[in-house]
């Protein structure tokens, strides 16, 4: 949620006039993430999100906001974007198509105990049951073929050591997902990117899911091996905290209960997730865009939690 391109006060009034949503009272820059622009926009009728796509294509962004709208008529705490009188909810801003959405209650849990697990993995199989008859389709974008086109990319930055761990580890993951196993997985419309501060608490109590823009079609364990890689994570370490673990996959198995094929993978899709975001952080770290406001995060937090889950998984067998 960096700021790539600068919105005034007139574009903003002129979205609010089209959805009509009031007279501007304040424009800010969000501070924070990396993907796209954001702003909060408050006017006399309310407090929202403002959202420029800086990769994203019109192509692309009908299945992220109609899944967003889908997800909220099913009753899943999910900020539906705004349309304008002709339904349209993809708009453009600056030259870029744009969305608004409601701003959530709360603020996201950073230090997330064992309640706010259970929340999340109760809201998360809600999440994809609500999403099976979503009729939109697409690939997850940073899914295992963009890690494997990217690997190459970031390996001339890496230590040998760092070097050949990226490569064991995708050579792994591309045997496993020519499978069986993996072909059996069930799979539908997933968040993917869900992590702590992608999530609303009041108090203990969910208060919405926002930032679908890495949605995809996808396995719904690997969403879960995503989410446990970092709500359940000690961060210094990059280790499990097995009380969260246990919090967060038993509500989500109440909700929605695990297939054995998800049950015996999980392990290996955790891996997956840690691939995937160290992968994405050495490009964002090593290969970075300018922004007005851009911290890249640290990707050697993501190395520190593949390796703990290689450990885990190599005295399991």
């Amino acid at each position: 949620m960096a700021v790539y391109t600068t919105v005034s006060p007139p574009a903003a009034q002129s979205l609010l006039d089209d959805l009509a949503l009031g007279q501007l009272t304040r424009l800010q820059g969000i501070q924070g993430g990396i993907e796209n622009t954001n702003y909060f926009v408050d006017s006399d009728r309310g407090s929202f999100v403002l959202t420029l796509f800086e990769r994203l294509s019109h192509a692309q962004l009908p299945f992220y906001l109609e899944l967003m709208r889908h997800l909220a008529q099913k009753g899943i705490a999910v900020p539906a974007p705004h349309a304008n009188a002709a339904g349209q909810i993809l708009h453009t801003v600056a030259g870029k198509p744009a969305a608004l959405v409601d701003k959530l209650q709360g603020s996201s849990q950073l230090a997330p105990q064992a309640v706010h697990c259970a929340a999340m993995g109760q809201a998360l199989a809600q999440l994809h049951l609500a999403g099976a008859d979503f009729a939109l389709q697409q690939p997850n974008l940073r899914g295992l073929d963009w890690i494997a086109q990217t690997v190459p990319v970031v390996l001339p930055h890496m230590a040998p050591a760092q070097a050949q761990l990226l490569q064991e580890e995708l050579a792994a993951q591309q045997a496993l997902a020519a499978g069986s196993a993996y072909a059996s997985l069930p799979r539908g419309a997933i968040h993917a990117d869900l992590f702590r501060d992608n999530a609303m608490f009041v108090g203990e109590q969910l208060s919405g899911i926002f930032d679908f823009y890495f949605a995809g079609t996808d396995t719904f364990v690997f969403d879960l091996a995503v989410c446990l890689n970092d709500w359940c994570i000690d961060l210094p370490s990059g280790q499990d905290d097995a009380a969260r673990v246990q919090a967060f996959v038993q509500a989500y198995e109440a909700v929605r209960p695990l297939s054995a094929a998800e049950q015996d993978l999980l392990p290996a899709m955790r891996r997956l997730g840690a691939l995937r975001f160290w992968t994405s952080r050495l490009w964002d770290f090593y290969l970075p865009r300018e922004a007005s406001a851009l911290q890249a995060h640290d990707p050697k937090h993501f190395e520190r939690v593949l390796l703990a889950l290689r450990a885990a998984q190599a005295l399991e067998v």
